[in-house]
């Protein structure tokens, strides 16, 4: 049998959760795809063509971005790292990602590459095929990439 103080254990996260949910005057919004400007990758950031379709940004609500990111055969990000981490979920073609230190490796539809905080990276296109992925980043006081030196050839053929 509970006692009262079990009772008040069990109700307390739904008065907790309801309580909140009175506070909150938000609605669901839609942002229509293609609504937003896609946008060349900045050249001393990537090499090769690439193309960025941002989905969302950060804000109060929640503390990541998002974006398609089109890299073209043989096109790649510089190497950097990420201050509260990314996702990676590939959508199509095949490409390839490399952590410092580690063997180039390739990835596929549906691969989801976990880039923890402060891990030194890069992602690209594999040399015969487009890549897509979706890019969901955290951000830390603003602050969401830190970009270094590229990625020079003979790194991104060591695979």
């Amino acid at each position: 049998m509970i006692g009262k103080l079990g009772y008040l254990a069990l109700l307390l996260p739904f008065v907790a959760f309801s309580s909140l949910a009175e506070g909150q005057n938000a609605s669901v919004q839609i942002t229509p795809a293609g609504s937003q400007s896609a946008m060349a990758g900045p050249a001393e950031n990537f090499t090769g063509r690439v193309r960025v379709d941002p989905l969302f940004s950060a804000d109060k609500d929640i503390s990541a971005s998002g974006a398609y990111v089109t890299f073209e055969p043989g096109a790649r990000s510089a190497w950097h790292t990420h201050p509260a981490g990314q996702r990676l979920v590939v959508t199509s073609g095949v490409g390839l990602t490399q952590e410092e230190g580690h063997p180039v490796q390739t990835i596929r539809p549906g691969d989801v590459v976990v880039c923890p905080p402060g891990v030194k990276h890069w992602h690209g296109a594999a040399p015969g095929s487009a890549m897509t992925h979706l890019a969901v980043t955290g951000t830390v006081a603003g602050k969401n990439i830190e970009w270094m030196e590229k990625v020079t050839d003979e790194q991104y053929h060591a695979h």
